[in-house]
């Protein structure tokens, strides 16, 4: 079972839907104690950075959060993947996650619009199951903010008058996350979706 975590700031509809498509087996979840029996958790998130932080502990789910993830698998997609580092700038210093080392600062874009608004190249810059049978191809993106981490927890960027990660994974967890959304990335986000299911399931017969 996926779990789609529910904390008021969520493209919840969209990712259910591409995860009933694919046919897998998801529910939406809003408390800490449902966290724990999932087999693995999707965090999306539509907003500001500071709105999801004080959302997440209004309903008693950020350090909750920080917990689970040492032992299930996690997916954090646009604002739920930003959430995942340890800082944002966005509207002042806000305390991230801390489950990926590094920091969310604005995009500077050399004259581009702000938010990153629409469809761009997916490059790839490592293996990971992740990414199995993904070369390239074009995403979904919807930011005005982006990661600013280590190289070894880049598995892909894109750019957009500067480099951004796209796809990051923590060190040592398997907590994944992605800037763009794979459920509105068509063929390339559903395949994404997809091998997350599978590291899941090899994790689980192993």
């Amino acid at each position: 079972m996926i779990s789609v975590i529910d904390y008021g700031l969520g493209n919840l509809h969209s990712v259910k839907n591409a995860l009933d498509f694919l046919g897998v087996e998801n529910n939406v979840i809003s408390t800490a104690k449902e966290l724990y029996a999932a087999d693995a958790l999707i965090l999306p998130g539509v907003g500001a950075f500071p709105d999801a932080i004080s959302a997440l502990k209004t309903r008693k789910l950020f350090f909750e959060l920080k917990a689970a993830a040492k032992e299930i698998p996690m997916l954090g997609i646009c604002l739920g993947m930003q959430l995942l580092f340890e800082e944002s700038d966005e509207f002042g210093l806000t305390e991230g996650l801390g489950l990926i080392s590094g920091r969310v600062t604005k995009i500077h874009a050399d004259g581009l619009k702000i938010p990153h608004m629409g469809w761009n190249e997916l490059n790839i810059c490592k293996k990971d199951p992740i990414i199995d049978g993904v070369d390239g191809g074009y995403v979904y993106f919807v930011h005005s903010y982006k990661a600013k981490c280590e190289e070894r927890n880049i598995i892909a960027d894109t750019a957009y008058g500067e480099r951004i990660p796209t796809l990051v994974k923590a060190d040592n967890i398997i907590v994944y996350g992605a800037q763009f959304h794979p459920e509105k990335s068509d063929s390339v986000g559903l395949k994404i979706l997809n091998n997350f299911v599978k590291i899941i399931n090899m994790r689980q017969y192993k």
